[in-house]
């Protein structure tokens, strides 16, 4: 069974705020693991038939990945960064 409204939401908002560092200048180290945190969130959004499974697998890969991140040297990004964090506590709550 795919996943509720509420959760396509969550990752949605997670998917976004990760695309938003995609557009600052970010340190490149940093960038690798959002680049790949963005593509697997944003695989996410896109697939309308996506389990709870699997939301949770990749959601714990996501964060695995944010928590490479110690700072991206952009002040917007880092809050974007924040926000994706609280996304996945969020979605791994439930």
């Amino acid at each position: 069974m795919s996943v509720d409204d509420e959760t396509r939401a969550r990752v949605e908002a997670l998917y976004d705020h990760l695309a938003a560092t995609a557009e600052r200048p970010v340190e490149r180290t940093a960038s690798a693991h959002l680049g790949e945190a963005e593509a697997i969130a944003g695989d996410l959004a896109r697939d309308p038939t996506v389990t709870e499974d699997v939301v949770r697998s990749r959601v714990e890969t996501v964060g695995e990945l944010l928590s490479n991140v110690d700072g991206t040297g952009d002040d917007e990004a880092d809050e974007h960064v924040e926000r994706a964090r609280e996304r996945v506590a969020e979605l791994l709550a439930d």
